[in-house]
């Protein structure tokens, strides 16, 4: 019975997943390549479509390769503009990819990686790295350090008798968050105004500036680590949006299955905080967007959030190094984008659902 209604269930994510528009996959990352290249393009030293098709043909074997473009263009795109093209394209994916599973996961469109403590735990462990002058390898150790402590004692502290309520986890982790906050805001005040001080305050608000390879190969360990289990659990989280006790008589570990999707969220965003910084609203809001293109079936939803989510960090982050002389933190762009977007979504939702 339980594997046949599985079946069933399977067979219906199927039919909804081929009655969406084939075009949407095709159409996502023709939009993630065009965002690219505007991105290795734009800026104030502007890079011409035709230097940078050649500079791109050198790199796979076509074309004059550095004779036909000058040194300067060639050093520009590689060494600056590629690392942080990589670096906000995989930041971008992981954090749309984690709220779009922990949406699913709580059943809640409410939900973003922020909710749950990691995002706070993970900024204070940069900013203390940064109050104690440890270079950028501890700000990065100490962010996810403190990133996994925060997930953890929100464990510790949603769990009741061997299992943990969604209530619970909510109501925990926005304690975690309020507490780890409020050791951000402590290490700010002990800082010295001028020198860790403004450090901390731009790293807190979020930018890719010092993206350089070795940020693009955490990341992207992250990702592979992280973000491919949530990929593989899209079946999974779509039984988990059923409810726990249709999930349970589907055959699905609930509670297992709910914090492996957990643990993965808190890895990929502490490499993100690590990284970046806090940058807030992508986890919260790109879902929404890929929900109103491929509909609530998280075995689309997941991928779609993840291109989605990489092409809108790319062009913030191209808007935000060239829109005026001194770069706009990301932080700040996501926040003014994000929250009307999503006083948008919520008007237009209020009647419909989210569906």
């Amino acid at each position: 019975m339980t594997a046949a209604a599985t079946a069933s269930l399977r067979a219906g994510a199927g039919r909804r997943l081929l009655a969406g528009p084939a075009t949407v996959p095709v159409a996502l990352v023709a939009l993630l390549l065009l965002a690219a290249a505007i991105g290795l393009g734009a800026g104030r030293y502007a890079i011409g479509l035709g230097d940078l098709v050649t500079i791109i043909g050198g790199w796979i074997g076509i074309g004059p390769g550095h004779a036909g473009v000058a040194e300067t263009d060639w050093r520009v795109v590689e060494l600056v503009r590629l690392p942080r093209l990589a670096v906000g394209m995989l930041t971008g994916a992981g954090l749309a990819l984690s709220g779009a599973a922990l949406q699913g996961v709580f059943r809640n469109p409410l939900v973003g990686p922020q909710l749950i403590g990691v995002s706070s735990g993970a900024a204070f462990g940069g900013a203390l790295a940064i109050l104690l002058v440890l270079g950028t390898a501890a700000l990065i150790g100490l962010a996810f350090a403190f990133g996994l402590l925060a997930m953890l004692v929100v464990y510790l502290i949603s769990r009741q008798d061997g299992r943990s309520s969604v209530l619970m986890l909510v109501l925990a982790g926005v304690v975690i968050s309020a507490f780890f906050s409020a050791l951000v805001s402590l290490a700010i005040y002990l800082a010295d105004p001028t020198d860790t001080l403004p450090a901390i305050v731009f790293w807190l608000m979020g930018s890719f500036a010092t993206a350089n390879l070795d940020k693009v190969w955490i990341i992207l360990a992250a990702m592979l680590v992280f973000g491919l289990p949530l990929l593989a659990m899209r079946f999974s989280i779509n039984v988990l949006s059923l409810g726990d006790e249709e999930a349970e008589a589907l055959g699905v570990r609930v509670e297992r299955t709910r914090w492996i999707a957990l643990i993965a969220v808190t890895g990929i965003t502490a490499a993100s905080v690590a990284i970046a910084g806090i940058v807030g609203w992508v986890g919260l809001v790109v879902p929404h967007l890929a929900r109103m293109l491929v509909g609530p079936d998280h075995r689309a939803l997941l991928p779609a959030s993840a291109l989605l989510g990489a092409s809108y960090m790319i062009a913030v982050d191209t808007v935000a190094r060239t829109l005026t002389p001194a770069e706009i933190p990301l932080g700040i762009l996501t926040a003014i984008i994000g929250a009307p977007i999503f006083a948008i979504l919520l008007r237009r939702s209020r009647n419909k659902g989210w569906n």
